[in-house]
């Protein structure tokens, strides 16, 4: 609804077609991206990652643990974004404090937990050389 942005005049532009509508979502994307590099936790995760790929170098990690951590690096990524778009937008629906809101703001956090735990016990089983 344009009254929600504070902009009554706000008109909904039709998405274009073909290689134009490509090109728009690669724009949407870029922009989810920098809206992601703004969260802490993004940033912390990436610089993991680094120190990931030091250790496995270290330890001379075969191409599929390096092929593995990469996904299991952009499945963080992936749910890290879905839980900043769960916040931007518990925060925007519901701006006082309500048990929904946190519920909703916790779940999506246990998400991200979750992914960083069974990331850290593939790392450390290649570390470790179990796997």
């Amino acid at each position: 609804m344009a009254g929600d942005r504070g902009d009554p005049d706000r008109k909904v532009i039709p998405p274009r077609k073909g290689l134009l509508h490509v090109v728009d979502a690669a724009s949407y994307s870029l922009a989810g991206f920098k809206r992601l590099w703004a969260e802490t936790a993004a940033r912390l995760e990436i610089g993991g990652a680094v120190l990931v790929a030091l250790a496995f170098l270290w330890r001379g990690a075969e191409a599929w643990h390096w092929l593995t951590a990469l996904l299991l690096l952009a499945l963080i990524l992936v749910v890290e974004a879905l839980n900043t778009a769960i916040e931007v937008l518990t925060d925007r629906i519901s701006p006082e404090w309500s048990e929904m809101a946190r519920d909703a703001k916790d779940l999506g956090s246990l998400a991200v937990g979750l992914m960083l735990l069974v990331a850290g016990g593939f790392v450390a089983a290649v570390l470790a050389r179990l796997i």
